[in-house]
């Protein structure tokens, strides 16, 4: 029994040995020199690709897409007359807007006029003039259409469109339109509609006081202001 007493301390000892170099040689690698680097890199994340830009919609243009016919669309002609230059004349029968340039020639615009029964002529002056005008219906158009606001800001979606020009004190005014369709026809209450870029070309070349000359619907009596 005592042998194997003696034997078991040896076993012991012998293991509490074997522990104490192991911990002191892991100790004197740690300090002594790096631990070896592993032969494989981690893969990065996967970066995901940005949304594509969304461009902002883009804008119509006034005109919508709507091509004018071309006798409808602004140009120089002839246009012989005793009016001096810087003149409106406006064609009801054939919607067409004339501003008077002298020797012979004139700009022609097309236009919307009134529609039957809401025809008019006569001579009258531009007594104002205003860049993107509110909208107030007069009391009679209330009372044929009840339904129209009472006011409306000016703006894109406003019917005066970007310009108006006031004729005289009547409740007529040349004016853009943000439906340019309706150029080339007897659509209005007897306002004088054009294309938002055509009234603001207009716009730019006429002032308060110039002439205005309404031409009557009847071909007849036009007389010989036109050709």
């Amino acid at each position: 029994m005592f042998n194997s007493i003696k034997l078991n301390s040896r076993l012991a000892a012998a293991a509490f040995g074997a522990l104490a170099i192991g911990t002191a040689a892991l100790s004197t690698s740690a300090t002594a020199a790096p631990l070896p680097i592993f032969p494989f890199i981690l893969p990065l994340p996967t970066e995901s690709a940005p949304p594509p830009v969304q461009s902002a919609p883009q804008v119509q243009e006034e005109e919508r897409g709507a091509e004018l016919p071309a006798r409808l669309k602004r140009q120089i002609v002839t246009y012989p007359t005793r009016e001096a230059p810087g003149t409106i004349i406006i064609d009801t029968p054939h919607t067409y807007l004339y501003y008077v340039l002298g020797g012979g020639q004139a700009i022609r615009y097309g236009i919307g006029v009134g529609r039957e029964g809401f025809t008019w002529s006569g001579t009258q002056t531009i007594t104002k003039k205003a860049e993107w005008p509110d909208w107030t219906p007069p009391p009679e158009m209330i009372a044929r259409q009840p339904y129209l606001p009472r006011h409306m800001a000016g703006g894109p979606g406003n019917p005066l469109g970007a310009r108006a020009m006031y004729l005289g004190g009547t409740v007529y005014r040349i004016h853009g339109t943000n439906a340019p369709e309706t150029i080339g026809t007897h659509v209005s209450s007897g306002c004088l509609r054009l294309t938002n870029e055509d009234v603001t070309d207009l716009y730019s070349r006429v002032n308060v006081g110039t002439k205005v000359i309404v031409l009557p619907m009847t071909r007849a009596d036009l007389g010989s202001t036109v050709r």
